[in-house]
């Protein structure tokens, strides 16, 4: 059992488990949150078996919201007990987030292996609670082990969905988006969260380079209006709601403007993109920065943080970048460095010891 919901950072890896494990012939089932977002990312995988269970992320300990979230935790783990049972499942690993907690500590009352992934530099507090009940704690990044203290961890990388270990050809991208072979492009992800402000920035700055820099502007639901009409008479600027052909995207662009959250940050590394990274200034424990901070030190990335962010700075920044072709190579060495390719298989290995122990 993977319990996976609440974002694509911890759905998609979760997918990634799913399929090796398949691949190695288990039966695999994944636990996913009510959000909208799950069910539409999860809605392109037939092949796997997913159920929805409700969970809510905790609030603060002496919050009034608190009996309400521990009487549907109850009722949560209940139900994980039971399906854990009839499933006659053999181990279960959560991916991160608020949907783990339950599934993980109905695995471990059972006496089941249990598991937790954290992606993070910085793990959040629910994967730190809920490693308490594992038999093993699994993260993407070194930086994380100094905060399991006393329990055994494993760094095995954060694994990526099968899709992306194969892109298209850059002249097919590029044809398939609409953009010229001849200028650098550059691909702007803002994430679900906190969109807007980044979008504003980066509009700025395309209007500050002009056309020498194409831009591939993956807007997000809420904010593609007003973005599509702002962009409208730039014909080097391409926006775009949502983007379901992420592998086409990496493989027309040339460097990558996003956020820092951990899922993304290790697909970058795996295609071996440079990116300008900017935090989610509202991120919990501004986990982003330390993500950021990783990956800068990695070789791969720069930092600019959004309170000190405009779109001259950043225009400054992307056409010194796809003007030095030195730096950019640099720079994808150093993004692959981060890289760990197998990491879905590492993950694999730690469940199937656990099983057979």
């Amino acid at each position: 059992m993977i319990a996976c919901g609440g974002t694509g950072g911890h759905l998609f890896p979760g997918i990634a488990v799913a399929e090796e494990l398949q691949r190695r012939g288990h039966e695999v089932l994944l636990l996913i949150s009510e959000k909208k977002v799950d069910a539409e990312a999860s809605a392109k995988y037939a092949g796997l078996d997913f159920k929805v269970i409700p969970a809510i992320a905790k609030p603060p300990t002496l919050s009034p919201k608190m009996l309400p979230f521990l009487l549907r935790l109850w009722k949560t783990v209940r139900r994980c007990k039971a399906m854990l049972v009839a499933r006659r499942a053999d181990a279960v690993i959560g991916m991160g987030g608020f949907t783990s907690l339950p599934p993980v500590y109905a695995g471990h009352r059972l006496g089941l292996p249990t598991y937790v992934h954290d992606s993070n530099a910085l793990p959040g507090k629910s994967n730190r609670l809920t490693g308490r009940f594992c038999t093993k704690t699994l993260l993407g990044l070194e930086a994380a082990v100094q905060y399991f203290k006393g329990r055994e961890t494993e760094v095995t990388g954060t694994p990526v969905r099968s899709e992306m270990l194969s892109l298209p050809t850059k002249y097919d991208a590029l044809q398939k988006f609409g953009m010229d072979a001849g200028r650098p492009v550059v691909l702007v992800v803002g994430g679900s969260q906190g969109a807007q402000g980044l979008n504003t920035i980066v509009l700025e700055a395309s209007k500050e380079i002009g056309a020498d820099v194409q831009w591939l502007h993956v807007a997000g639901r809420g904010d593609f209006d007003r973005v599509s009409k702002e962009a409208e008479g730039l014909e080097h600027h391409v926006v775009t709601a949502f983007c379901d052909d992420m592998p086409a995207a990496y493989a027309a662009a040339d460097l990558v403007v996003c956020r820092s959250g951990a899922s993304s940050l290790t697909e970058l590394s795996r295609v071996g993109l440079p990116g300008v990274l900017v935090p989610y200034p509202y991120a919990a424990d501004d986990h982003q920065t330390k993500n950021a901070d990783a990956f800068v030190a990695g070789g791969g990335a720069v930092l600019m943080a959004e309170k000190d962010l405009s779109g001259a700075s950043l225009a400054v920044e992307v056409k010194g970048l796809v003007s030095d072709q030195v730096k950019m190579a640099s720079m994808i060495d150093g993004m692959r460095s981060m890289a760990v390719d197998d990491a879905a298989a590492r993950i694999c290995d730690v469940i199937e010891g656990g099983m057979k122990g």
